[in-house]
């Protein structure tokens, strides 16, 4: 179930209290059987401050757009790692994907490699395997992560399931030639550009640890 905006009521209040100015000083405009001047300029300036409600309520929503969405993700909390990798690198799985649980809004960790999965982590559903799909096999190639800021638009996210169904974001970051890191977030549009960096590097060491073992 998706989460409410805490602000939402915060950021209607300008429009609500701007068009129900004007609401009544149309009002009290029609029950008044004889129009002064003095109330002829109170309308006026009634309708300015209720214009200027609106018109503040409109820019906010721009300056201050809603915050995506989260949900909460279908699956069991797992931690599940390859038996037979050596200790050192059990270890290094076991920091980085607590980091990226922790410092991002990563749920779901994945690591595929050499077509074997050896990390998973996080809010998962019960398949344990990974299928490299399209998606997969494009970032081995070119060796550039892929960012699908919301899953659910997407066709290739039927090769996902080894992700929670609800998964609202992924981010595929290639581990050198031979494997991908799959994270999914439970909001869309969710990572930032300084989330990709910090990804990008935890890779990268994650990468030169695989290799000097596999």
């Amino acid at each position: 179930m998706a989460k409410s905006d805490p602000n939402r009521v915060l950021r209607l209040l300008p429009l609500i209290t701007g068009g129900l100015g004007a609401i009544l000083l149309l009002f009290n405009r029609f029950s008044t059987s004889e129009i002064t001047a003095t109330q002829s300029r109170s309308d006026a300036l009634g309708v300015l401050l209720s214009a200027l409600l609106i018109l503040v309520g409109l820019i906010w929503q721009q300056i201050q757009p809603k915050p995506p969405e989260t949900v909460t993700l279908l699956g069991e909390e797992k931690f599940d790692l390859a038996e037979d990798l050596p200790d050192e690198v059990k270890i290094e799985l076991a920091w980085a994907s607590h980091l990226l649980l922790t410092n991002t809004v990563t749920r779901s960790v994945v690591l595929y490699y050499q077509q074997r999965t050896l990390l998973r982590r996080g809010i998962l559903p019960p398949k344990p395997e990974v299928t490299a799909g399209g998606i997969i096999r494009r970032v081995l190639e070119q060796q550039k992560p892929v960012y699908l800021v919301e899953l659910r638009v997407y066709p290739g996210r039927i090769e996902f399931d080894y992700l929670p169904e609800n998964t609202q974001g992924v981010i595929c970051q290639p581990l050198g030639k031979n494997g991908v890191l799959i994270l999914g977030a439970n909001a869309p549009r969710s990572y930032t550009k300084q989330d990709e960096v910090w990804i990008e590097g935890i890779a990268d060491k994650l990468t030169e640890t695989l290799e000097r073992y596999f």
